[in-house]
């Protein structure tokens, strides 16, 4: 993907990562609140493992989340911000945060705190023991969902029945996770669309994975900020499995 609609600015002091480390990339809209959180637990989790860095995808966010990075690079120094104009999309903004990074290994989580940092350890030692692809399932064995009702439930399991209809992605339980780690190589990141929120079922459709692991995690209930999904997210899921489908005929 092409970033020159992009304004990619270092917040900060920036620790250099070499390609053998790892790239952490967060998309956020509005996540000032959670942003605290997430860099010190991943700074927990992750500090005498790998070297890593942090890249923010921010698109404008209008609650401080900008200042909220620049202060915790003060802190933490290895966070960098793609600053993008308006919102553009989550599945957008990780492209261009692969485009901007420099780890030989990415991965993928969220800044609203439903995806715990703890479960970045355990995949970072997967992908380093030769997985190519690596995936936080809700549905692997020990995996689960917090606060969800029934309907959502309902429509997640629906909606993973049907991407499951695409062959690749009959490698993993959850081809919709939202939190994944994979070697750079294994993917041409200029092939994916950035279509909606679902990455990953790009990922595995279009991918040379060889090895893709899946490693049990709990999903958890927003506690700070307000959910992205929306109506749009769902038709953008069926715009992206329906390309996928026809790319496969």
């Amino acid at each position: 993907m092409d970033i020159d609609h992009v304004m990619l600015g270092l917040v900060g002091k920036t620790r250099t990562v070499s390609n053998n480390d790892l790239s952490i990339i967060i998309p956020t809209h509005n996540e000032s609140e959670n942003l605290p959180v997430l860099l010190g637990s991943i700074s927990r989790e992750l500090g005498t493992l790998c070297h890593y860095e942090v890249v923010v995808v921010d698109d404008n966010s209008s609650d401080g989340t900008r200042e909220v990075l620049s202060y915790l690079n003060g802190t933490y120094e290895n966070v960098r911000v793609v600053a993008r104009p308006r919102k553009m999309g989550i599945s957008s903004a990780l492209l261009d945060g692969f485009m901007a990074s420099n780890g030989r290994f990415l991965a993928v989580i969220d800044a609203d705190l439903q995806h715990p940092p703890e479960v970045l350890p355990k995949m970072f030692k997967e992908v380093i023991n030769g997985a190519d692809l690596v995936i936080a399932s809700r549905y692997e064995d020990g995996g689960r969902v917090e606060g969800w009702s029934p309907w959502r439930r309902m429509v997640s399991r629906v909606a993973t029945y049907m991407a499951h209809c695409i062959p690749q992605a009959k490698r993993t339980k959850d081809p919709l996770s939202g939190c994944f780690v994979f070697k750079r190589d294994a993917v041409d990141i200029k092939r994916l669309d950035g279509i909606g929120c679902k990455l990953l079922l790009e990922v595995l459709a279009k991918g040379t994975s060889r090895r893709v692991v899946d490693v049990p995690y709990v999903f958890r209930s927003r506690s700070r900020g307000n959910s992205k999904l929306d109506l749009s997210e769902y038709l953008n899921f069926l715009r992206l499995l329906s390309k996928l489908l026809w790319a496969d005929t």
